[in-house]
């Protein structure tokens, strides 16, 4: 019974160890939606530069987009701001704003000094269309397909990297159609 005893604290260990080494592999960007494979909420919101235009799901339909969930309160908007400018000019995809619990004279504003790289902007200033998504915090990306499927999401800082993914999961959108 006393060599079992010896043991013990290995087994501790190992168990600890493993535990240890999972946590360590997880990346803390990778937040699991139950939205993935499944279509973009439904909402009826205002438009951020034309608060009489109401935009609903049926205005990006047709076309594979990016939804970005971005604020002016958010300092990783700004940082990620520049990237969305650069995808912007590509022309390869249009990009659709959430101005996520914002004030408008001040998101307006924001696009004025920083440029707009959306196509257009939903106003969300209750948050409601953002809890439909699950929105953890700004930025988030949603990629969504031409049915208006959701079939990525991704937090954090969009990079030039990060792009360079998103465009191999749209090419092969394309080649599956094909």
């Amino acid at each position: 019974m006393p060599r079992v005893l010896l043991f013990v604290p290995l087994l501790l260990f190992m168990i600890l160890a493993g535990f240890l080494w999972k946590g360590l592999s997880i990346d803390p960007r990778e937040l699991p939606s139950a939205l993935i494979d499944k279509p973009f909420p439904e909402f009826s919101l205002a438009s951020l530069q034309q608060p009489d235009r109401i935009l609903t799901k049926q205005d990006f339909l047709g076309q594979p987009v990016i939804v970005n969930v971005w604020a002016t309160w958010c300092p990783s908007c700004r940082q990620e701001h520049e990237q969305l400018l650069v995808i912007d000019q590509t022309g390869e995809i249009p990009i659709i704003g959430l101005n996520y619990k914002d004030e408008r004279d001040l998101a307006l504003q924001w696009l004025q000094q920083l440029g707009n790289p959306y196509q257009f902007n939903i106003f969300d200033e209750q948050g409601m269309l953002g809890l439909d998504l699950g929105v953890y915090g700004a930025p988030e990306t949603y990629l969504l397909d031409a049915q208006g499927i959701v079939r990525h999401r991704y937090v954090g800082v969009l990079t030039a990297q990060d792009w360079q993914e998103l465009k191999l999961m749209i090419k092969g959108w394309d080649s599956v159609k094909n």
